[in-house]
This record gives structure tokens, C-alpha cells and sequence, in this order.
């Protein structure tokens, strides 16, 4: 039976051998555009179903930043990313997600720098590598935890603007648990992002302890 197989995988290997020569004649924007096909065609097929087992290059100027990211980055913090990527390569992709644009949810920092410093611009030939979340997840609220839980993975993330983006997704219905299990905290940290915002509305259908009745 490996015998059979190993002659399957033989035979899917010299094939792969004739499209990869196939595909390095073409000009530079339609190898790309090859490239990308064939991942995504694989990716129908592979056991594997994470995004990062799909990563597209995707035209510098078609990514664009979300509006809602708390991430702040300082300037010595940008310029060891910016060495890392010069010196290493670009080992993680830029997370987006698609619908009339192409949208960062995670990577914002990683995109800017491929798409701001000319070096590395100039060596990806204007694109990024990006992947993409999963089509059960784009909606504004999922991907803003997305967001934040890619942030907060990573211990970084600004207090006030977390308290805004918590006020934004109780005023758009999400209860205080389901915050809390998006986002990954407790209930503890849920009340003081509410109360640092001071909007009384936000405590509308907030439950207090009666721990002191």
C-alpha cells in the first residue's frame, strides 16, 4: 500500500515540477496572481483549515487599517520591527479581512512597514503577505475581538482605548459576558473599561453584586 502511494506522491511531485516551471515564465504580476490560486486551490484540499495555511500576497496599497485598533507601538518598538522584517524576513502574515476593502485585524505595524519604508517595499515588490479570518467571523464586533485578543496575546493594548471599544460593543449589544469571553477578561476588568468611560448608559442592564446587602 506505501508503495502505491509513494508512487501517487511521484507522480503529483513531477506535476507540481511542470507548474512551478510553467508559472516562473510568467511576468512578475501574473506569477503573484498564479501563486495565489494555487495556495488557495491547495488550501480546498489540505487537512489544515487555520488561515495561516493560506497566505495571500496582496498589493501594498489594497490593505488598509481599521479604525477601531488600540495597539500603540513606540518609535524604538517600530524600529526593532522594522530591523526584524529587514534582517528576517517577514515570518508572520498581515491579518485581514475582505469585503469592499481589504482590512487589517491584526499586523496594522507590520503592514505599515512594508508599506512605508522603501527598502522593504521595494524588495516584496509592493505586496504583503496576508491571510484572512474566517468568513463566520467578519462581522464589525468579531473582528474587533479578534483584534483585541491578538493585542492582548501579546500583553499590549492602550486602557482608554479599550474602554471605547467596550462601550462601542455594549451600545451594540453585547452583554458584559460575552466581552468578557471575546476579549478575555473577567468581569472585573469588564467594569472598570465601563467606568472608565463614565457613560451611564453603559450600566443600564448592569448587575451589581449584592455581596453587601
Amino acid at each position: 500500500m506505501d508503495s502505491l502511494f509513494d508512487t501517487l506522491i511521484d507522480g503529483i511531485l513531477e506535476k507540481g515540477e511542470a507548474l512551478a516551471d510553467e508559472i516562473s515564465r510568467l511576468p512578475l504580476k501574473q506569477k503573484i496572481e498564479a501563486l495565489n490560486k494555487v495556495r488557495a486551490m491547495l488550501h480546498t484540499v489540505s487537512p489544515f483549515s487555520d488561515p495561516v495555511d493560506n497566505v495571500q500576497w496582496v498589493p501594498v496599497n489594497d490593505v488598509h487599517s481599521n479604525d477601531y485598533n488600540p495597539n500603540a507601538v513606540a518609535p524604538p518598538e517600530m524600529k526593532l520591527l522594522k530591523l526584524s522584517i529587514d534582517a528576517d524576513g517577514y515570518t508572520q502574515p498581515v491579518v485581514c479581512w475582505q469585503n469592499a476593502l481589504i482590512e487589517v485585524v491584526d499586523g496594522e505595524h507590520r503592514a505599515r512597514i512594508g508599506q512605508e519604508v522603501k527598502s522593504i517595499r521595494k524588495r516584496l515588490h509592493g505586496y504583503l503577505p496576508v491571510t484572512f479570518i474566517n468568513p463566520e467571523r467578519q462581522g464589525r464586533n468579531n473582528r474587533i475581538a479578534a483584534t483585541i485578543r491578538h493585542n492582548r496575546a501579546r500583553g499590549v493594548h492602550n486602557v482608554m482605548s479599550m474602554s471605547d471599544i467596550v462601550a462601542e460593543l455594549i451600545l451594540q449589544g453585547w452583554s458584559d459576558l460575552d466581552i468578557a469571553k471575546e476579549l478575555g477578561m473577567d468581569a472585573d476588568e469588564v467594569l472598570r473599561f465601563k467606568q472608565n468611560t463614565g457613560m451611564a448608559e453603559l450600566f443600564a442592564k448592569h448587575e451589581y453584586s449584592r455581596a453587601w446587602d
